[in-house]
């Protein structure tokens, strides 16, 4: 097949940096798409101009009836960095498109400040919340951002500086690779005194002021970092169940009974790109979990009003499965056995005779192990200390054949 579709990535410069190659397939197409600052980049044409409509699935669809047509989309930077290059390229097919990119606003932050790129950690915020930010937030780490627009630095600032991140370093890099190229630095706290242009990458050095709380990404987060009602999975058993559904990049699991969310939640933290769908019954519980996602950084979580079965119909293929709560419903552990594809791994956990039950006929029918796990916590007793026991609970793992 014939590309017939080209993406090229623009600098500041416009056509000036572009390799001869890059020019050609812009000079030679037939319809050009992209932004308005796209088409002032490359000054005026007599070409057919296409600009992105919103949403942009859109224009997406609109190009499918130009198949056959020279197209060439402008993009800036890399269109494979959070780009349109993703989107176009799953949409037509790789033997459709050629891409020929620039250089991405991550890589020009970089070379600006003398940062390794490999020891970043690189998120957009372009069209996506801001609560993603909260995931990252662990001192030492250097953050590059992709602004939505020149309000997003001082959004950004802020939000450091309540999560007690006020002393980290922050740089907004505007215009990178152009004659409006410009730095703006300061410290979250302080924030940045002159105006931001709307095309800035943002760059932060994470320092933690003293008492700070930070949350590392490792599973089994304090029971305070959550609101809820009670009805969770405690930290001490959260952790032995994260471990044994082995949250994986790019995966997706179940959560059935989910109540504040904390096995989803923290599952999503641990690994990049991990997905989750949460399914509750309980109106309040589906609040302080979407409160939850947001303040952990997990704000894509899915949550799902209903109970198992019914609320499962439908969902996209698990990796992994949870219950936490109505293992005791007819047919609930048997239908998310049979959803998970070979490879997948199911955990389920009890604290009454009735659920244990059931967590004994799958452990005879589906193989793989059963666990008691008794927790005590030292607690007040009088004027002294003693242990507290918290309700046993029998976990049931098991990887599908």
């Amino acid at each position: 097949m014939t590309p017939w579709l080209s993406i090229i990535g623009l600098g500041e410069d416009g056509l000036v940096d572009l390799t001869p190659g890059a020019r050609a397939l812009v000079e030679g197409a037939e319809v050009l798409v992209g932004g308005e600052r796209h088409f002032e980049l490359i000054g005026p044409t007599s070409v057919e101009c296409l600009a992105w409509e919103s949403p942009l699935s859109k224009t997406v669809e609109r190009l499918a009836g130009l198949e056959g047509r020279r197209v060439c989309v402008l993009a800036t930077g890399d269109p494979m960095s959070y780009g349109i290059g993703v989107t176009l390229i799953h949409r037509f097919g790789r033997d459709a498109v050629v891409v020929l990119p620039g250089l991405s606003a991550f890589s020009l932050a970089c070379a600006r400040l003398g940062w390794a790129m490999a020891e970043t950690t690189q998120l957009t915020l372009h069209g996506r919340p801001l609560d993603l930010l909260h995931a990252h937030l662990m001192p030492g780490q250097k953050l590059l951002l992709l602004s939505e627009d020149a309000t997003t630095p001082a959004e950004v600032a802020r939000r450091l500086t309540d999560a007690g991140f006020g002393p980290s370093d922050i740089h907004v890099l505007c215009h990178m690779g152009g004659p409006r190229e410009r730095c703006l630095s300061g410290t979250a706290a302080a924030g940045i005194e002159e105006n931001v242009d709307n095309l800035n990458t943002i760059a932060v050095e994470l320092v933690a002021e003293p008492g700070a709380k930070v949350l590392a990404r490792t599973p089994g987060l304090p029971d305070g970092a959550f609101r809820h009602d009670g009805q969770m999975t405690k930290r001490e058993v959260r952790a032995v169940t994260l471990a044994a559904l082995s949250p994986m990049p790019g995966q997706l699991l179940w959560d059935v009974g989910a109540g504040c969310g904390s096995v989803s939640i923290e599952w999503m933290r641990a690994a990049d790109r991990a997905a989750a769908i949460a399914i509750e019954h309980h109106d309040g519980r589906r609040a302080m979990m979407a409160e939850n996602a947001a303040v952990l950084g997990t704000p894509n979580l899915r949550i799902v009003a209903g109970s198992a079965p019914d609320a499962l119909q439908e969902l996209d293929a698990p990796d992994a499965i949870f219950i936490g709560g109505g293992v005791t419903a007819v047919g609930v552990a048997e239908m998310c056995w049979d959803a998970l594809a070979s490879g997948g791994r199911m955990v389920a956990n009890a604290v009454t005779l009735e659920s244990e039950k059931v967590l004994m006929l799958l452990h005879e029918t589906r193989g793989g192990e059963l666990v008691r796990l008794a927790v005590s916590r030292a607690k007040p007793v009088g004027g002294l200390t003693g242990w507290r026991p918290m309700m046993p609970v029998t976990q049931w793992r098991a990887i599908k054949p």
